[in-house]
């Protein structure tokens, strides 16, 4: 049973044109082409990269923080009290004000001391500010990394001037060294990045971030099965230099570096909306659409690469809006103020963050 299961999974129907089998794309004569197999390194590889950026976050992130001048704040443990600890792990961790009643006369304390508690205990919840700051330093040395890497090899090739280029020959296109490495690192990246999803900062786009991962995941598998290679670089390329600013904005909005984050959200804002709402539908939605048809025949892989990259662009419509809010903030207070960036990350600031933020102003 398994078996079948396999080889009907496996079948060249739904992975390449009519009139192409998986023999046509076997290695031969010195030219090799992707091999679903190939990508059974990226297990070993992500829980590598889980480790390398945890390293890079205690070895990197940490001391740049203090570096930069970010202090945790003092945080005021909640007293132990079972029946108040019970109903937050249970019920909600911010109860309605008749629940907040009677658990006071429960716990025999007044109704200002059990705000007070479940104050302190979801402060206790959420994660510090050099954490944070600690977890952005490595997604952007990522990013960086990642997008800088791809646009060298975009510098040899024609794809982004040209993306009709991307689909001559398809699907014997050969495979490069470095698109295999580059595949490799970004699966096992966003397949990191969802094994730490629950233990990561909690956004408020956070079910948004799983659809994320998981499209971007199945994109990245599919392309290099499918031999999809270059236009899966192309989207590779457009998605990471937005993520580049993203992580350098909120490492400044941490950091309090007011004039250098304002700038890098303005930058990050243009970047974004270019790539996503712009360059990714022209460059690659519009040449998967009109150009690959003319090229090969239909079949169920290019309909469903079509409807993952649909769904991506549809969280790029999401998250632009979501930008365009902030902008709009930015324009009307003439700041990308700190408490806006929840939009895109936590669900709130604590009380801590709020009053360092107030010394902060005082101090200015």
């Amino acid at each position: 049973m398994l078996e079948t299961l396999y080889e009907s999974f496996w079948n060249t129907e739904y992975w390449l044109p009519s009139g192409y089998t998986w023999a046509d794309l076997e290695d031969s004569d010195g030219i090799t082409y992707p091999h679903p197999k190939d990508l059974l390194a990226a297990i070993p590889l992500t829980f590598v990269l889980i480790v390398i950026r945890y390293g890079t976050e205690r070895a990197i992130g940490l001391p740049l923080s203090r570096a930069l001048g970010i202090r945790d704040p003092i945080r005021i443990s909640a007293a132990p009290n079972p029946i108040l600890e019970s109903f937050f792990r249970k019920q909600r961790k911010n109860p309605e004000k008749y629940e907040l009643s009677h658990l006071a006369s429960q716990c025999g304390l007044s109704l200002r001391q059990t705000e007070r508690w479940f104050r302190h205990r979801r402060n206790q919840e959420r994660p510090l500010l050099s954490n944070k700051f600690s977890q952005c330093c490595s997604r952007f040395l990522f990013y960086s990394c990642s997008f800088f890497g791809g646009l060298l090899i975009f510098c040899n090739e024609t794809w982004f001037g040209q993306p009709e280029t991307v689909w001559d020959g398809y699907p014997k296109q050969p495979l490069q060294p470095a698109i295999y490495w580059w595949y490799l690192l970004e699966l096992s990246f966003y397949l990191s990045l969802l094994i730490t999803l629950t233990l990561d900062v909690k956004r408020k786009d956070f079910i948004g971030q799983v659809i994320h991962h998981f499209i971007t995941i199945t994109l990245i598998f599919f392309a290099y099965s499918a031999n999809y290679v270059k236009v899966g670089a192309l989207v590779l390329l457009l998605h990471d230099v937005s993520d580049v600013f993203l992580e350098a904005y909120k490492m400044l909005s941490y950091a309090q570096w007011k004039q250098a984050r304002d700038d890098i959200f303005i930058f990050f804002t243009l970047v974004f909306l270019v790539t996503r709402l712009i360059l990714f539908p022209k460059k690659v939605l519009y040449t998967t659409y009109y150009v690959a048809q003319k090229k090969s025949k239909f079949f169920f892989g290019y309909y469903f690469a079509t409807t993952l990259l649909m769904a991506l662009q549809g969280l790029n419509v999401y998250w632009s809006f979501l930008i365009l809010k902030m902008f709009y903030r930015f324009l009307s207070e003439g700041q990308a103020k700190n408490d806006v960036r929840s939009d895109l990350e936590e669900l709130d600031l604590s009380d801590e963050e709020s009053a360092m933020r107030q010394q902060s102003k005082g101090r200015i």
